[in-house]
C-alpha cells in the first residue's frame, strides 16, 4: 500500500515539475527575440549582398531560405557583430557562389568573402571585399 502512494506522489511531482518547466520554456520571450534579431541580420545581409553583386535575377540561399542540396548556411552572433554564410547565383546557368559576410553590431558590412571572379574589379576598389579561390 505504501509503495502505491509513493508511486502516485512521485508521478504527480514529476508531472508537475515537467509542466512548470514546459510552461516557462514556452513563455520565455528570449528565444523569439533572438530569432527576430537573426532574421533582421539575414535580411540586411541579403540587401548588402545584392548591392555588391548587382544582378537583376539574384538567387540567394541563406538561413531564411536554406537549400540543403546547395550547402549548409548559418547566421552566428560574434563579438562584435554577426557572421552570415550562404550561396548566390546570378541565373540558372550560373554556378552557386559561396559567401561569408561579417557585419558590425550596427549591421553594416565589415567584410565579404566570396568565390566569384566576376567581383574581382569591385574587390580591387573596396578593401572589405575578398575574392577567394
Amino acid at each position: 500500500m505504501n509503495h502505491r502512494i509513493g508511486r502516485v506522489l512521485f508521478a504527480l511531482f514529476v508531472g508537475l515539475a515537467v509542466a512548470v518547466v514546459s510552461f516557462k520554456w514556452i513563455t520565455d520571450p528570449a528565444p523569439r527575440a533572438e530569432r527576430a534579431r537573426e532574421e533582421q541580420v539575414v535580411q540586411m545581409s541579403r540587401s548588402l549582398l545584392a548591392s555588391v553583386v548587382e544582378s537583376d535575377s539574384l538567387e540567394i540561399v541563406d538561413p531564411l531560405a536554406p537549400n540543403r542540396k546547395v550547402g549548409k548556411v548559418y547566421v552566428f552572433a560574434e563579438t562584435p557583430g554577426w557572421a552570415v554564410s550562404g550561396y548566390y547565383r546570378r541565373s540558372d546557368g550560373d554556378r552557386w557562389h559561396p559567401y561569408l559576410m561579417n557585419l558590425t553590431e550596427t549591421l553594416e558590412l565589415d567584410r565579404l568573402k566570396v568565390q566569384d571572379e566576376a567581383l574581382a574589379e569591385p574587390a580591387a576598389a573596396d578593401p572589405r571585399l575578398e575574392i577567394s579561390q
